[in-house]
């Protein structure tokens, strides 16, 4: 039996059994939720055991509490195959009043009309995502995000990567999966995204919502997607880029589409900041596209990691979808949430990380260090452009940025005369 892996959310989903009723763990298929839910439940039930699957629905549907019964925690495994089962763990939290008592995961989202009740106050809800490099042992962890926010005089000068450019587009394109830890060969490693994109396209997502759906289709729309992976681009261009393929695709098919890959936890876009330094019709205020894993958009693509040695040009907007998914996970036990800042006069952030307690970065990410003093450059002027509008707000300042930081596929970190660090994402971590 191959070993556990510890994940970063091991500990977040210890602190909310202990507050919690029940946590409800939601992400991709295949990130690892049922495997660390299992490390801590007493027992488990497996909607998808296709010996009992028919004997689990017809009790859901008569008499749903009792598949509730056994020691807790307990694991129920893709709860969505019977939504009533999340109002039964509601009732019998309510009913007990006790914490730690129910673990669900979850590949889909459901929609609100399909539950009675939110499960505010009894079910937490905790995201998951693939493994980060630090998770799969590829980042060496010489760097603590979290100690770069609160000890600014934080030394990091010449702590060194040891990741090559090779090794992260490998990366890359293997994807954060956690079943190619163990598997021996590359070719192997690699086929992983790309049966899951396969697996997404002719069934997933169909199962979602119960709307069937056309495979051809689903593979146009995420291959657009990747092609635009990390950018602004309208989705009207993403719709035109398919129907040169398919005339008859709308861009109502195309909402239906992405709304269901957004359900499945395959694409998740990025928000924009738009603070008041600028006009507001001067900030761009679109989403960027990006996605869970940038092993989905690779294997979308038909890409290789010798391919993308040859050009970094598309292995850079790849390289920005890679650091998002691990600023993530690494900032996710600090109530981190990740947008963007871009304006019409290409001032830009490629990341801006806020912080629970109110504290945010300003981030770009930057594949080589040619690239590293313009990026430097864009941060130091957002935040010129922050103390600016305070000299003349002064009723509701905005906070300046606690971080600036340059993330590089590069080998050594350093803090450079303007105190912008920067870091490789070859060292860091949580």
């Amino acid at each position: 039996m191959a070993k556990y892996i510890h994940r970063i959310v091991d500990q977040e989903l210890d602190d909310r059994l202990e507050a919690f009723g029940a946590t409800l763990i939601v992400g991709p298929k295949w990130c690892g939720k049922t495997t660390t839910a299992e490390q801590k439940a007493k027992s488990v039930l497996r909607m998808q055991d296709i010996d009992r699957r028919e004997a689990y629905q017809a009790t859901a549907r008569t008499k749903p509490s009792l598949l509730l019964k056994g020691a807790n925690p307990r694991l129920i495994d893709e709860w969505q195959d019977a939504p009533v089962l999340w109002d039964a763990v509601r009732l019998d939290v309510d009913r007990r009043r006790e914490v730690g008592l129910y673990i669900l995961t979850g590949s889909t989202s459901v929609r609100d009309d399909q539950i009675l009740h939110t499960g505010t106050g009894r079910i937490s809800r905790m995201k998951m995502y693939t493994m980060s490099l630090y998770e799969s042992g590829e980042s060496n962890g010489a760097i603590s995000l979290e100690k770069l926010f609160y000890n600014p005089s934080l030394d990091i000068d010449g702590i060194m990567s040891g990741l090559s450019i090779e090794e992260l587009i490998f990366a890359t394109c293997r994807g954060g999966w956690p079943g190619t830890i163990y598997m021996k060969s590359d070719k192997a490693k690699l086929m992983t995204a790309t049966s899951y994109l396969d697996n997404i396209c002719e069934s997933d997502i169909s199962t979602v919502d119960g709307v069937r759906r056309n495979p051809a289709w689903t593979r146009l729309v995420l291959k657009s997607y990747a092609r635009n992976i990390s950018t602004l681009t309208k989705k009207s261009n993403i719709w035109r880029d398919i129907v040169t393929n398919e005339e008859s695709f709308s861009m109502a098919t195309l909402d239906a589409y992405v709304n269901a890959l957004q359900r499945l936890f395959v694409l998740e876009d990025v928000e924009a900041w738009c603070p008041s330094i600028r006009s507001a019709t001067v900030i761009r205020s679109g989403k960027k596209h990006e996605f869970t894993d940038p092993s989905i958009a690779v294997a979308a693509m038909g890409l290789t990691p010798e391919y993308l040695e040859q050009d970094l040009k598309t292995f850079g907007f790849l390289f920005e979808c890679l650091c998002m998914r691990d600023l993530k996970i690494y900032s996710q036990s600090l109530g981190g949430t990740l947008s963007y800042y871009h304006d019409r006069y290409g001032l830009e952030a490629d990341a801006v990380l806020h912080l629970r307690d109110g504290k945010y970065a300003l981030i770009e990410f930057k594949l080589g260090s040619r690239e590293i003093e313009e990026g430097a450059k864009h941060l130091l002027e957002i935040k010129r452009l922050v103390g600016e509008f305070n000299q003349k707000e002064t009723q509701c300042p905005l906070r300046e940025p606690d971080l600036l930081m340059v993330i590089t596929g590069g080998e050594m970190a350093y803090t450079r005369e303007d105190g912008v660090k920067v870091v490789p994402i070859g060292c860091l971590k949580d």
